[in-house]
């Protein structure tokens, strides 16, 4: 019988890895700009693996990809008749996959996120708002998932509608925010405030996802650590944000040789701005040590970085038989058959 979130959580440090987003763009199969998930119903092979990839790489959770799958953005797209069957295949798909996990069966996980239209001034866009989330978390419970990920919210009062829609369904919660340049919520509330309000209003973990990379989000979950009795997540990107830059929308490439067609590298050309997976390794272990208890990667992870994410923390992943392992290589190795023209040539090469 597979142990339900709470349950692991309480054992130790939970790994989940997201980042579908970006990473079903580089395969080829999704559109950057409208990054709407349609994949679901266009190539549900290709979602598959993608949860595969990731589950076997340490995650503990098989995310169900409904992230920009709500009816705003299927509104855009003009697709607003698929939004029931995409939410449903993404996690009926999510299902099938986590049941392959040989250790234990992995915690499937409903997905909701910042709709974009949430206005504080306006009412209107509450009750929408509203709506949206309520219909999404209906098809995640008779779908029968085992938590449900409200994820990227950079409104407080936006997290907390979908907080009491995921309660009214009966289901776990876990809430994270995208923490903006301004480096408060933009309805005023500093993130460590929020966290405290969610995690005394119910929501099991409680935390921070996307839009910063390492540097610049550990300080804020730092403060939520301190803030919050419960449990806490931290879900970084991987790439090299900083405090002149603390999100992934506007880093500058100096070395591009060439001239963007997008006003900035944000999303199709922060390749150079990556960290590597053993300062991400790091991150990890730094954020265990002082009390997170959700780690994983967002948006731009890959999952041999998660996989070292992972094994920072103390995991064996499935995947670790292919953990990197330079002994054999004819350049770099110790093995004793190696040949030695080539090892001492090495720093030549």
């Amino acid at each position: 019988m597979k142990r339900s979130l709470k349950e692991r959580l309480r054992e130790g440090t939970v790994i989940c890895g997201e980042g579908y987003l970006f990473e079903l763009e580089r395969r080829g199969y999704l559109q950057a700009g409208s990054f709407v998930p349609e994949v679901a119903l266009d190539n549900p092979e290709a979602l598959k693996q993608a949860y595969r990839d990731y589950m076997n790489a340490g995650s503990d959770v098989v995310l169900a990809f409904t992230y920009n799958a709500h009816r705003e953005k299927m509104r855009i797209i003009g697709k607003e008749e698929l939004l029931e069957p995409l939410n449903r295949n993404a996690i009926r798909l999510a299902k099938e996959v986590a049941k392959e996990n040989p250790k234990e069966e992995a915690l499937v996980a409903g997905n909701i996120s910042n709709t974009n239209i949430f206005d504080p001034e306006d009412p209107e866009s509450k009750t929408k708002v509203r709506g949206i989330f309520a219909e999404m978390v209906k098809w995640c419970k008779e779908e029968g998932v085992d938590f449900i990920n409200g994820e990227t919210f950079y409104y407080h009062e936006e997290a907390l509608i979908a907080l009491e829609e995921i309660q009214k369904q009966d289901l776990p919660a876990v809430i994270t925010f995208g923490l903006m340049g301004e480096n408060i919520l933009r309805d005023g509330y500093t993130v460590d405030e929020s966290c405290k309000i969610l995690s005394e209003q119910g929501a099991l973990v409680v935390g921070m996802n996307c839009f910063r990379g390492p540097e610049t989000m550990q300080p804020y979950l730092a403060d939520i650590r301190k803030s919050v009795d419960g449990y806490v997540g931290g879900l970084p990107i991987p790439y090299r944000t900083s405090e002149e830059n603390p999100t992934f929308f506007n880093l500058p490439d100096g070395g591009c040789s060439c001239h963007l067609p997008l006003e900035t590298t944000f999303p199709t050309a922060l390749d150079p701005l990556y960290h590597n997976r053993y300062e991400l390794a790091e991150w990890a272990k730094e954020a265990k040590d002082i009390g997170i208890n959700y780690i994983g990667l967002c948006c731009g992870a890959s999952p041999a970085m998660l996989r070292a994410v992972a094994e920072a923390v103390g995991v064996e992943t499935i995947n670790s038989k292919y953990s990197p392992d330079m002994e054999k290589h004819f350049l770099f190795g110790k093995d004793e058959t190696l040949k030695k023209h080539n090892l001492g040539y090495r720093l030549k090469a």
